[in-house]
């Protein structure tokens, strides 16, 4: 099976339109990507299991949490800059069956050690997937109009699966032990190796050169440092480890950049960016994912702590608006395919999570309906943006470069989220701490977990007074993010149009 470009007689060469084989194998590609992204959110529900069984600390704790995205968010460039050289099959393949293992293992953990390499192992298995996915998209579908359709899934299942990851491990808790949100990864990668041989295609950089090993501590000095400081300081403030953190990151980030330019086998060459789209759509694309993750801090606590939902009745409502998600890219896909400017589409997107903040902006601390709605405007506007970005930024550079290219936005979207929590996160957190009066409890104005806890050990009415008090400041900052983020989108949506409005449908390297 090939995607090679075939010439008829008097008529200028058109891509080879995929047949039913490529939609299969779009489908068995589908499965390792949804898992990858169930896994970011599949401990919610587990941690009270886990701690019971293997009795972590509370730093272990942190890390089983977290070395996940860590590793996940470090590897992605040399992973996509890996399978460029030695195929992208070949290292989905690795990948998935590296996934497989480390599930086995932390499925049947003994010990907190053991489930934080398992973890960390998954994520070295993710961050071979994830960009591999997309770059074997590239190769699949060489026709403009289906790449979008299949982009348009792609961007579909990646954010439905955040959500649904959360539900899928409250069921299988309260029906199995801990570890069975880990098993349930195994059929699917198992399906992945089986089928993956057959169906999908190998493709690779012709001319590749050498692989530049100093790039990679480079790369992941300085993506761990500032993911880190930024996920750390909505809930512990502008501390100064944080700051430091972010710093670091930024000058080993300056050092890649330098590396990048001047290597004679960059990870990242330079010329990538200069695809025509590819630039506009990495920093739209970031910014999709900073307002996007920046609203997800708020809607969970929201659900929770300010409307009292237990965290599985919390993580089933917070499915809801995931329902027309799967509409989101392949509507917007049709859009372009029949004319519609594709940055206008792009503004559209952004014009609709403005739309969606706004809905939030008016919350009340009684608000179900309002906040899933609004949530559900800002995940289809977020679909729409990223099925056009990712189609435009994958068509604007040569296939032998798609691994490195998805990679690339991959870690633009890991970046995005974190400044979204990071930026968002400490307007809401502002304003909830000059909210709260100064007569309450010390800890109840740090946060409003804090001031749960807090009132629980208060006698009845001084309880919930304080309660109350909580939730109408968490209201309010939530209220405040939602309007920074109405005004990063607007401008975002502003900025798609006039970047963008050169670009039309399939646009293609």
């Amino acid at each position: 099976m090939t995607n090679s470009t075939s010439t008829t007689p008097g008529a200028a060469s058109a891509p080879v339109r995929a047949g039913r084989r490529e939609w299969t194998a779009l489908g068995v590609l589908m499965l390792p990507l949804l898992l990858v992204s169930m896994d970011v959110s599949v401990l919610y529900f587990a941690t009270p299991a886990i701690s019971a069984d293997l009795h972590p600390s509370g730093t272990q704790q942190l890390w089983i949490f977290d070395i996940y995205g860590f590793v996940l968010a470090g590897l992605l460039i040399t992973m996509g800059a890996l399978g460029d050289r030695i195929g992208r099959r070949k290292l989905l393949l690795a990948g998935a069956a590296a996934f497989g293992g480390a599930s086995l293992l932390a499925a049947y953990a003994d010990s907190a050690e053991t489930l934080i390499a398992a973890r960390a192992i998954l994520g070295i298995g993710g961050a071979t997937l994830m960009p591999s996915t997309m770059a074997l998209l590239r190769t699949l579908f060489a026709d403009p109009a289906q790449r979008a359709k299949a982009i348009g899934l792609w961007s579909g299942v990646m954010t439905g699966g955040i959500a649904l990851g959360s539900v899928m491990s409250g069921i299988l808790v309260e029906h199995f032990w801990w570890g069975s949100v880990f098993l349930v990864n195994l059929p699917a990668m198992v399906l992945l190796l089986a089928l993956g041989p057959i169906l999908l295609p190998e493709s690779k950089s012709p001319e590749s050169g050498r692989f530049d090993w100093l790039s990679v501590p480079l790369s992941m000095a300085a993506v761990l440092p500032l993911i880190y400081g930024l996920k750390e300081i909505p809930s512990e403030g502008w501390h100064p480890l944080y700051v430091v953190s972010v710093t670091v990151g930024l000058l080993f980030a300056a050092l890649f950049v330098h590396r990048q330019r001047t290597s004679a086998s960059p990870l990242i060459p330079p010329a990538l960016l200069k695809g025509r789209g590819f630039a506009p759509a990495l920093v739209l694309n970031l910014v999709a994912a900073l307002a996007m993750l920046g609203s997800a801090i708020f809607t969970t606590q929201y659900l929770q702590s300010v409307l009292g939902k237990g965290p599985l009745a919390a993580a089933l409502w917070s499915l809801l608006p995931s329902v027309f998600i799967g509409f989101a890219g392949p509507v917007t896909a049709q859009l372009v395919q029949r004319g519609v400017n594709r940055g206008h589409v792009v503004a559209g997107g952004f014009a609709a999570m403005t739309a969606g903040y706004a809905m939030l902006a008016l919350i009340g601390t009684d608000s179900l309906w309002l906040v899933l709605a609004g949530a559900g405007v800002l995940a289809c506007g977020m679909v729409a943006i990223t099925s056009q970005l990712v189609d435009l930024a994958m068509g604007s550079v040569p296939v032998e470069r798609a691994g490195s290219a998805s990679s690339l936005l991959e870690t633009g979207t890991e970046f995005g989220g974190a400044l979204g929590m990071a930026v968002l996160g400490s307007i809401g957190t502002a304003v909830y701490r000059h909210e709260m009066p100064s007569t309450a409890p010390a800890a109840a104005r740090e946060t409003l977990g804090d001031a749960l806890v807090t009132a629980a050990r208060l006698p009845g009415g001084a309880g919930e007074s304080l309660l109350a008090t909580a939730r109408e400041a968490f209201t309010s900052g939530f209220q405040a993010a939602a309007i920074a983020g109405a005004v990063v989108t607007a401008l975002a949506a502003a900025g798609a149009a006039v970047s963008l409005r050169k670009a039309g449908a399939g646009d293609d390297a």
